[in-house]
């Protein structure tokens, strides 16, 4: 998993980079949904099943949420 930090400008912009744009497919101003988790944003492309069903199905995906806290726990030690 990859992490950036970005500045937020004093109109509340952030520039996403051309890398991320193009491998999203945000290359044209494409839309994104934020989902506000109190300690953190996740930010995903907007029009792929929605951002419940992107997080159900990655949940779902790892065994549930148990097996997601687990997967995390041995990548990110400091994040579990």
């Amino acid at each position: 998993m990859d992490v950036a930090e970005f500045r937020v400008s004093e109109r509340g912009q952030m520039a996403l980079p051309a890398e991320a744009r193009r491998r999203w497919n945000l290359t044209d101003g494409g839309a994104v949904e934020i989902a506000d988790l109190g300690d953190a944003l996740l930010i995903v492309p907007a029009g792929r099943g929605g951002l419940r069903a992107l997080l159900r199905d990655a949940i779902e995906e790892v065994g549930g949420y148990a097996g997601l806290v687990a997967e995390v726990a041995a990548e990110e030690p400091d994040l579990a």
